[in-house]
């Protein structure tokens, strides 16, 4: 990057030094589960054409259409592949200031098998890039991501104040989308993550992607049911549908990986925190609430969106409270909060298809909360 534009550095890379040997094995299975993707995914439409060659010939003529589409979901994952490849490319730099010698040795072979729940965040993460960066998924960041944003810019304006100083932190900030908006408004923003799928895909795309519609992709070739036509499984999307590199923010953006908790312990620093689709990651949400209101300064504002999920409820050997909506509230007020908007049932979807038969709408939350000048 320009030195110009040091500013603006997307990844903070006093956060990606002395890596602990644990996370540098999750690192490689990472890049093994990328690097797995094309194999796993071919396995499956194999596995469908094995079965439509025992059925009786009636059956498979009738199919024809069916078998020729197969062929076509091939070139589509070898499309998705090529774009996989790109992503993973400089991945060791991201992390180890690395010549992305560690990601060239991994891999893929027969004896070693790919976590499926790593496969699984493959597919995650393509369908999070149709949520952040493309024109298709606008209609799901005006749902998310707009409400947030127009808090923020109703708060700190122009008129009121130095937009460029106001320091805005955005916690699962996921594939970067959110956060290069609010900076291209003019705000120092920063978001956190703790993903590492999340972070070698934003990278690629905060980073590499040089020009608008630069990538071709095709998020829902894995989505096998509820489909009204074979078209669309086979959809054709392109990203990014703005490029950061070629449009940067006016503002300053980065990105710091790592657990919330454990990397922002500075208090009183914040101006606002905004969180969308978030504060049901934590094992004890009470913790995150805490956090909040300790890091942001005296008359910030906390700004969340999102259900109330709670991703370790049903994970096995992992602890978890899920606290109602009702006693969220409770949680809040007693954190400190004052609690200055409170709504419900905001509808809002996540990387959706919107072309499947079947659709799925959370009934959101939104909150803005203050904390007090004096506290």
């Amino acid at each position: 990057m320009d030195s110009e534009n040091e500013n603006n550095k997307y990844v903070d890379d006093d956060c990606m030094n002395d890596i602990e040997e644990e996370e540098r094995r999750n690192f490689y299975n990472i890049i093994y589960a990328f690097k797995c993707y094309r194999t796993n995914a071919l396995n499956h439409v194999n596995r469908r054409e094995a079965y439509l060659n025992c059925l009786p010939g009636n059956h498979q003529d009738m199919l024809a259409k069916y078998r020729d589409h197969l062929q076509k979901l091939r070139y589509c994952i070898d499309a998705n592949s090529k774009v996989i490849k790109n992503i993973i490319q400089d991945a060791d730099c991201l992390f180890y200031n690395d010549t992305g010698t560690i990601a060239q040795q991994i891999q893929p072979t027969s004896d070693v098998k790919v976590r499926s729940q790593d496969i699984q965040k493959v597919h995650i993460t393509l369908k999070q890039i149709f949520r952040d960066w493309t024109v298709e998924g606008l209609a799901e960041r005006d749902q998310c991501y707009k409400p947030i944003i127009d808090e923020i810019s109703n708060y700190y304006n122009s008129q009121t104040c130095n937009i460029e100083d106001v320091k805005v932190l955005v916690p699962g900030a996921g594939l970067g989308r959110l956060i290069y908006e609010i900076a291209y408004r003019g705000y120092y923003c920063e978001g956190n993550e703790f993903s590492l799928f999340m972070l070698i895909a934003s990278n690629f795309v905060l980073n590499r992607c040089v020009i608008e519609n630069q990538c071709t992709f095709y998020p829902w070739v894995h989505q096998y049911v509820n489909n009204l036509s074979r078209s669309d499984q086979i959809e054709a999307i392109y990203f990014p549908d703005i490029s950061p590199t070629k449009f940067p923010p006016k503002g300053t953006m980065n990105m710091v990986a790592g657990d919330f908790l454990q990397v922002y312990k500075d208090e009183n620093y914040w101006d606002c925190v905004a969180t969308c689709f978030f504060i049901d990651c934590a094992n004890n949400i009470i913790e995150f609430v805490e956090a909040i209101f300790n890091i942001l300064k005296p008359g910030g504002i906390w700004i969340n969106l999102g259900p109330l999920l709670y991703h370790f409820s049903d994970v096995p050997n992992e602890n978890s409270i899920e606290p109602t909506y009702e006693d969220l509230v409770v949680i809040i007020r007693s954190c400190g909060f004052n609690i200055l908007k409170n709504k419900t049932d905001v509808p809002t979807k996540y990387a959706q298809n919107p072309a499947s038969m079947h659709q799925s709408e959370y009934k959101s939350i939104f909150l803005v909360c203050q904390k007090p000048f004096q506290s």
